[in-house]
C-alpha cells in the first residue's frame, strides 16, 4: 500500500473494518467501529487492559503499518511488544492492518462455564 492519509484497519474475531485517517489510536479506531476494547485509564497506557494483537504489521512493501512503541508502552509490555501485543490506546494506525481483540475476561469465564454446564448437561 502507498502510504496515504487514510487507512483500513479490520478487527477480528468480528471481521468489523473502518477507514480511519493516519496517526489515528488503534482505541479510536475500534471505538469508531463498534469494536469494544476494555479500558480503565482513559487511554493513558496505565491499566494494560486495552491489549491488542496486531496481526499483520507490515505491508507487503515491509512497511510499518503501526506507529513503533514508545517508552512508557514498551515498560509496560515488555517482551509482549516482540511478539506483536500492544496497547490500543498508545498504538497509531500508518497503514491498512488487522488487529485481533482477546476476548473481555469477562465473557470468557462465563462462556467457559456455560460451556462446562452443557457438559455436564449432556452426560445425563
Amino acid at each position: 500500500m502507498s502510504r496515504t492519509d487514510k487507512a483500513q484497519i479490520t478487527f477480528l474475531p468480528s471481521g468489523k473494518s473502518i477507514q480511519v485517517s493516519s496517526g489515528t489510536t488503534v482505541l479510536t479506531a475500534a471505538r469508531k467501529a463498534g469494536v469494544h476494547i476494555a479500558v480503565r485509564c482513559d487511554g493513558k497506557a496505565a491499566c494494560l487492559m486495552c491489549k491488542v494483537n496486531i496481526a499483520h504489521p507490515y505491508d507487503e512493501e515491509n512497511q510499518s503499518c503501526i506507529s513503533t512503541a514508545e517508552p512508557a508502552e514498551t515498560r509496560k509490555l515488555g517482551v509482549l511488544i516482540g511478539q506483536g501485543v500492544r496497547l490500543s490506546c498508545q498504538a497509531k494506525v500508518i497503514g491498512d492492518l488487522t488487529v485481533e481483540v482477546p476476548e473481555d475476561r469477562l465473557k470468557a469465564a462465563i462462556r467457559k462455564q456455560m460451556e462446562q454446564q452443557n457438559e455436564d448437561l449432556s452426560d445425563w
